[in-house]
């Protein structure tokens, strides 16, 4: 029943715009928590917007997506439908194809037509090399491993294994990141890795205001080929925004709740987590493998992960630090 009367909120309040032709809501809902519709509209922050086209005839206009209502990290638009021509929609053979970067040194857009071919096997290299428009290093207590910002993959690594590419690079916070698109791609991961002689057609289009550096946002389409969508079809729009943070999308520039150093950070973390003689003993944990985080098995995280990145631990805490794995933030194992 839920489903049905969000399905219907979707459909009412979608983008004006002429839809093409692909199935409805096919989203799983682990993800769909954090994509629900508004009714309230935009004021200041996506007036205007002007976003860098994919290549398709029918535009997409952000004039008419809700204000961020700081609860949901994305939103489902143009009905859930993503806005592939059905000559793209026909296309079965594997590729990937990244935009150029525009006269101010942004990111355009990344489209993909993913299949097993594509996807890695090899474990993610370093892309701090890269530094994208907007880009500022600042920490923030209440974040995630406490930087604001990540070097955010339109395409995530974990789909076409395109790692240290500019074209494929933006400034995106951590929520974005891991609230927004995380879920999305890991979606469209997980349907891969089940259905190996499959295709998804995939594209995340930055959405840009005027001048500004750092991007509002990304639009997030899929539509798996073979099955017509019935595996995979989604249209998102994933905020670049943070909890509690102000940002200016014109420079990147940031303030927020002060950064009161690693120290700190990691002996209140000590304090409201576990103690000296706990962190002995031996607990169930959940790995990521990708992103060098450790959770308890009740996490809402867990159920986000991508399969190939999940791996069960048992034993002490301090040795999967002394491994280079972090605590996650929300259920602060």
């Amino acid at each position: 029943m839920y489903k049905k009367k969000l399905l219907t909120l979707v459909m009412a309040v979608s983008l004006a715009i002429l839809p093409t032709g692909c199935n409805g809501l096919q989203a799983k809902w682990d993800r769909n928590q954090g994509a629900k519709w508004q009714e309230e509209k935009t004021a200041d922050f996506l007036d205007g917007a002007v976003v860098a086209q994919a290549s398709s005839k029918k535009k997409f206009s952000v004039s008419d997506l809700p204000k961020w209502d700081k609860k949901h990290a994305s939103v489902l638009v143009h009905k859930n439908k993503p806005y592939f021509t059905k000559k793209q929609k026909k296309n079965k053979k594997s590729y990937e194809s990244y935009g150029k970067l525009d006269a101010l040194g942004r990111c355009t857009k990344a489209v993909a037509c993913i299949g097993r071919d594509l996807m890695p096997t090899e474990k993610r290299g370093e892309i701090g090399s890269v530094r994208p428009t907007g880009w500022h290093t600042v920490k923030y207590d209440g974040i995630d491993g406490l930087y604001l910002y990540n070097r955010c993959h339109l395409i995530g690594y974990q789909l076409t294994g395109e790692n240290a590419n500019e074209k494929n690079l933006i400034t995106g916070t951590r929520y974005m990141n891991v609230e927004g698109m995380l879920p999305y791609e890991n979606e469209v991961a997980d349907y891969l890795w089940d259905n190996p002689k499959n295709h998804v057609l995939y594209r995340v289009t930055p959405v840009f205001t005027g001048k500004n550096l750092l991007a509002l946002g990304v639009l997030m389409e899929a539509y798996s080929i073979e099955d017509k969508g019935e595996g995979v079809s989604f249209c998102a729009f994933a905020y670049n925004v943070q909890p509690n943070i102000t940002i200016d999308y014109k420079t990147g520039e940031s303030s927020g709740p002060a950064y009161t150093g690693q120290k700190n950070y990691d002996k209140k973390n000590q304090e409201t987590t576990v103690d000296e003689k706990d962190d002995a003993k031996e607990h169930k944990y959940i790995l990521n493998t990708n992103t060098k985080k450790f959770h308890l098995p009740s996490c809402s995280s867990v159920r986000e992960m991508s399969p190939r990145n999940k791996k069960a631990y048992t034993g002490k805490r301090k040795y999967l630090i002394r491994k280079g794995y972090s605590p996650c933030g929300r259920c602060k194992p």
